[in-house]
């Protein structure tokens, strides 16, 4: 099995980029000059520049988006237009990557002419301030999640993102077509991108060009869209089990009760690992499908291997007695 990607983190995203992915989601609208696309954001967060438009600018947190929300801009309006200007140019002459005016106020047609003339550009949202802090910030964090890419197949069986990996030629995506037909629905198939996100959970997603995408040997490409419908399909789904599928000699010292779990550690986090064998005539998408279910039971306090375990050990402990 290919080894992994490193992992990576990006430094920063651009001006532009943070616009074009999250024009809809953020409601932004460009106001002025698209002069600043190019500019950095380097932190995944937010900041009201509300000190710094009083002229304090100790620990202004600059390498962020800046949001002016109501209180910003009433400050703003009461100021003398001279002032304003003033103060709105010395925010401007700062490294910061943009400006957004939230709950869709407008600013004086003077005072985009200077971010503008700074190489800032302006965006204006309806959002509430609040609520737009709050998404932005999610999306930022998203936007700068450490990614890596895997060989495999990511599969959404019974509401368990389950990552299928094997050798090439083990039968991964033959096993995929079967649990399509069982139901289930496809991530991704071959190449995985694995996004942790809040360091707490991992995200899986198709890389664009082979989205919706499934690759047999014998028959190439085939859109599960058009053979399975719209509904075989999901954009991304959270990694919650890695089943192994093994072909050879191993196989025979597979676990055969299942009381120990060996998880895999990913990108930080430990993922529950499932290792089957592949031999002619195993029906290996409903042992996957099983295996789905079973770590299901688990999440609910049900444990097969542990109930078997302990009746075991009652039944020792009867006999002597006996």
């Amino acid at each position: 099995m290919p080894p992994p990607t490193k992992t990576k983190r990006p430094s920063s995203i651009t001006v532009g980029e943070f616009f074009q992915s999250h024009e809809k989601t953020l409601k932004l609208k460009l106001v002025g000059s698209d002069v600043g696309f190019a500019r950095k954001i380097s932190e995944p967060s937010v900041n009201r520049p509300g000190l710094a438009l009083s002229g304090f600018f100790t620990y202004f947190a600059y390498k962020r988006v800046q949001v002016i929300g109501n209180s910003e801009h009433s400050f703003l309006q009461g100021l003398e237009p001279k002032l304003r200007a003033t103060r709105f140019s010395q925010l401007c002459s700062w490294e910061i990557p943009c400006i957004i005016i939230a709950r869709s106020h407008r600013i004086e047609d003077s005072l985009v002419e200077l971010a503008n003339g700074a190489g800032i550009s302006i965006f204006q949202t309806s959002m509430m301030t609040m609520k737009f802090l709050n998404t932005a910030t999610i999306k930022l964090e998203w936007s700068f999640a450490s990614t890596q890419l895997v060989h495999g197949c990511l599969v959404d069986v019974q509401g368990i993102g389950v990552l299928i990996q094997g050798e090439s030629g083990c039968g991964k995506s033959e096993s995929v077509i079967g649990l399509l037909q069982r139901g289930a629905s496809l991530v991704a198939d071959d190449v995985v991108r694995l996004r942790l996100v809040e360091d707490r959970e991992i995200i899986g997603s198709a890389p664009d060009l082979t989205r919706g995408m499934i690759e047999i040997r014998g028959l190439g490409l085939l859109n599960v869209a058009a053979l399975f419908g719209v509904g075989a399909l999901r954009l991304s789904k959270r990694l919650d089990l890695i089943v192994e599928l093994v072909r050879d000699a191993r196989t025979n010292d597979l676990e055969r009760v299942g009381v120990n779990m060996e998880p895999r550690e990913i990108m930080g986090l430990k993922i529950d690992r499932v290792t089957l064998p592949v031999e002619p005539g195993r029906d290996v998408a409903g042992l996957i499908e099983l295996a789905a279910m079973n770590y299901k039971l688990r999440a609910f306090g049900h444990n097969s291997a542990v109930e078997f375990d302990q009746r075991l050990l009652k039944k020792m402990s009867d006999d002597q007695l006996g």
